[in-house]
């Protein structure tokens, strides 16, 4: 079992050592602005389509945090000024 566990790491790892291997050259030449073809325009529309869509959910959330804490901050405020002002609860009694 531990033998199998070695075999599958180092396949795994050698595995990685080629891809960067094979990664590295293809990205060596610098990147120039009047080389850039329709797909990297492209590319970068979608990518701030994407990062704008994720807005949304997150103001959604962000709101309703504030929401949240405001409504428990200013609860305790409000119950607190009823019993100033001598106000109670009205009680309602079950019929039987």
């Amino acid at each position: 079992m531990m033998k199998l566990k070695q075999g599958w790491l180092v396949a795994v790892v050698m595995g990685l050592v080629l891809l960067a291997a094979m990664v590295v050259p293809a990205s060596a030449r610098s990147i120039n602005m009047k080389d850039a073809g329709v797909g990297l325009w492209i590319f970068l529309i979608i990518g701030a389509m994407i990062i704008l869509l994720q807005a949304i959910p997150a103001a959604i959330l962000f709101f309703s945090f504030i929401g949240t804490t405001s409504f428990v901050l200013f609860k305790g405020k409000k119950a607190a000024e009823k019993v100033a002002l001598g106000a109670e609860p009205a009680v309602v009694e079950a019929k039987k």
